[in-house]
C-alpha cells in the first residue's frame, strides 16, 4: 500500500504543477485581455497647438493557429469559446490542449474560498488524452465519510486530492466520466475543506462536447 502511494506522488505533483500553471496562465491571459482606462489628453498649453496621435498601422485579425504561433512559448493561448466552455493550447516545447470551465454555481454561498476550475487536458507527448483535473479554490481534506466526488447525473467518480486539486481516482475510469460529461448536463463536485466544511460546486456542461472536439483537433 504504501509503496503504491510513493510511486503514484511524482505524478500527483506534475498534475498540481501543470493545473497551477495553467490558472496562472488563464489569469494572465484574462488580465491582458482586459482594456486598461484611457485618460483624456491632456489640454495643450497657452500659445502651444496639439500634436496629433501618431497613426497607428492597420493590422488583420489573427486566425486561432497564428494567435497561438504567436503566443509567449508556455503561456496558454485562447482558441475558442464554445458554450460554457474555453479551450487552450499552450505553444513552446511539448505542446498541451484542454478544455476549461468555472463552476456556475458554488454553495453554501457564504463561504469565501478561491477561484474553481475544471480542466480537461490532452498532452499528445505524454500520451496522456482527456485528464480530467479540478481545482476547488481551497485545501481538501477527503475522508472515508466524507469523500471528495464527482456526479453526472447518477454516474459518481471517487475523486482523490492532494491540495486544493482533485482528479479521478481510478485512471480506468477516465473514459467513462468523459463519456458522461458529453452526455449530461450538469456537473457537480462536492469535496470537504480542512474546517469540515462540505461544499458543492457544479458546473455547466454545455458546449462541452464541441470544446473537447476542438482540443481533439488542435492535439491529435
Amino acid at each position: 500500500m504504501i509503496r503504491n502511494v510513493l510511486t503514484s506522488l511524482p505524478r500527483a505533483y506534475a498534475r498540481i504543477l501543470l493545473a497551477s500553471a495553467l490558472v496562472a496562465g488563464v489569469s494572465s491571459l484574462a488580465a491582458a485581455q482586459t482594456k486598461p482606462e484611457t485618460k483624456p489628453a491632456a489640454k495643450p498649453a497657452a500659445g502651444q497647438t496639439a500634436q496629433k496621435p501618431a497613426a497607428k498601422p492597420a493590422t488583420k485579425q489573427q486566425p486561432a493557429a497564428a494567435a497561438a504561433a504567436s503566443a509567449e512559448p508556455g503561456k496558454p493561448t485562447l482558441v475558442a469559446t464554445i458554450g460554457d466552455w474555453g479551450v487552450y493550447v499552450t505553444t513552446g516545447g511539448a505542446k498541451q490542449c484542454y478544455a476549461l470551465a468555472q463552476p456556475k454555481d458554488r454553495l453554501p454561498k457564504e463561504l469565501k474560498r478561491d477561484p474553481a476550475y475544471l480542466f480537461i487536458s490532452s498532452r499528445p507527448s505524454e500520451k496522456v488524452r482527456n485528464e480530467v483535473s479540478i481545482i476547488m479554490g481551497f485545501d481538501v481534506k477527503s475522508t472515508e465519510k466524507t469523500p471528495a466526488e464527482a456526479a453526472v447525473g447518477a454516474d459518481k467518480f471517487a475523486l482523490a486530492s492532494q491540495g486544493s486539486h482533485l482528479w479521478v481516482r481510478d485512471t480506468a475510469k477516465t473514459g467513462a466520466i468523459v463519456d458522461s460529461l458529453r452526455k449530461g448536463g450538469k456537473l457537480t463536485v462536492k469535496a470537504p475543506s480542512l474546517r469540515g466544511n462540505v461544499t458543492t460546486d457544479s458546473y455547466s456542461l454545455t458546449g462541452i462536447g464541441g470544446a473537447l472536439d476542438r482540443v481533439q483537433k488542435e492535439c491529435p
